[in-house]
């Protein structure tokens, strides 16, 4: 299964364009989208909607989400991946990275994985 990409809501909306500018078939959404969490949705929320809908979560949130998905890891919760950006990369390199996970792996691969981009 190809991978489906949520932003967190704090992530600028450029991004999720430039991703469709670079690939228009890549399915990426933002929090506060159409069928998507709406803005100001806490985080636990999140990551349960994360294991419903099969989506990885690109998000900037270093402060609340690791004891988040630590406690959603413990409650026996999984998630389909999620990407940590790095805060001296462009949106260029992320967008890249991004194209290059959807494009070489699969959905399955991520499961319960957390990594940062780019590499």
């Amino acid at each position: 299964m190809k991978i489906r990409f949520l932003l967190d809501e704090n992530l600028s909306p450029k991004l999720k364009f430039a991703v469709l500018r670079f690939n228009p078939e890549i399915d990426i959404v933002r929090v506060g989208d159409i069928d998507t969490p709406s803005s100001g949705t806490l985080d636990p929320d999140i990551l349960k909607y994360l294991e419903i809908s099969q989506r990885l979560l690109i998000t900037d949130n270093r402060k609340s989400m690791p004891a988040h998905l630590e406690d959603h890891w413990s409650s026996g919760g999984h998630i389909w991946g999620l990407l940590w950006l790095k805060p001296n990369a462009t949106l260029s390199a992320w967008v890249e990275e991004l194209y290059l996970i959807w494009e070489t792996s699969e959905a399955e691969e991520w499961i319960d994985k957390i990594d940062w981009i780019p590499f």
